[in-house]
């Protein structure tokens, strides 16, 4: 099963790619992995040929769970999967999560790919509010020529009902 997940910052994007490759049993990688090359003294951005190869590489893999608020670059990724999870959630219950998140990560019952310092906590409310009022519409637009294969989850029963027809 190839299975696509994508949705704003505090939308549940990870944390529901964890369950679900856990669940079936299948690689999971985050789209920024394929944006960032992580280190102690900051994330430095991979080229756009890295970034390609990588995703395309992860793509062209039988099974994966993809989760990530990327869009621009990951029409081939759309295109292969069976199953598109677009994660609308009301903005309110992205900032409580972004503010729990944070809290999580600075006391260490969080794990994070990033140095959670302020700088990135405060960005966070920027990029959720950046989603809300311009990316939001530019998603929807991508994912008209997926309509048949994307189901848009915006509360906990449509996330229920999904989890369910995953088997």
């Amino acid at each position: 099963m190839r299975i696509y997940i994508i949705g704003s910052v505090g939308s549940g994007n990870t944390t529901l790619a964890k369950m679900l490759a856990k669940k079936v049993a299948i690689p999971r990688f985050e789209t920024d992995q394929f944006v960032w090359m992580r280190q102690e003294s900051g994330d430095i951005r991979k080229s756009e040929a890295v970034r390609d190869a990588e995703f395309k590489k992860a793509i062209n893999l039988p099974e994966w769970v993809i989760e990530g608020v990327h869009i621009h670059w990951t029409d081939e990724g759309l295109a292969a999967v069976e199953l598109i999870l677009f994660l609308d959630v009301p903005p309110k219950v992205r900032l409580r999560r972004i503010i729990k998140r944070f809290i999580g990560q600075k006391i260490g019952t969080e794990e994070a790919n990033y140095k959670p310092t302020v700088q990135i906590f405060r960005k966070m409310f920027g990029w959720n509010r950046y989603f809300e009022k311009q990316m939001k519409l530019v998603f929807m637009q991508k994912l008209i020529p997926y309509s048949e294969k994307t189901k848009i989850i915006s509360t906990q029963g449509d996330l229920n009902k999904i989890l369910e027809e995953i088997k």
